[in-house]
């Protein structure tokens, strides 16, 4: 019933267009659709506009468990 959130990106390119907010959407809606209890992600909080979409959509910060993801720093989850 946990949902990982990975490796969601768009290209620069496209950036500001609102893409991010409807892959979010898209992404909540799945899980939703799959019955899923919890969504999870890792990043990192140099990512700040990564993790002002995250928190806009209701994740909030947790404390971090060990992972083999050397680059984050920051785990956070959406009860769903």
């Amino acid at each position: 019933g946990i949902y990982e959130l990975a490796k969601m990106a768009v290209n620069a390119a496209f950036q500001g267009k609102g893409i991010s907010n409807a892959l979010m959407q898209e992404c909540l809606h799945f899980a939703k659709q799959k019955h899923a209890v919890k969504i999870m992600l890792l990043s990192n909080r140099r990512l700040e506009p990564a993790l002002a979409l995250y928190k806009k959509f209701g994740f909030k910060e947790v404390q971090m468990e060990p992972t083999d993801y050397s680059r984050a720093d920051i785990q956070m989850e959406l009860e769903l």
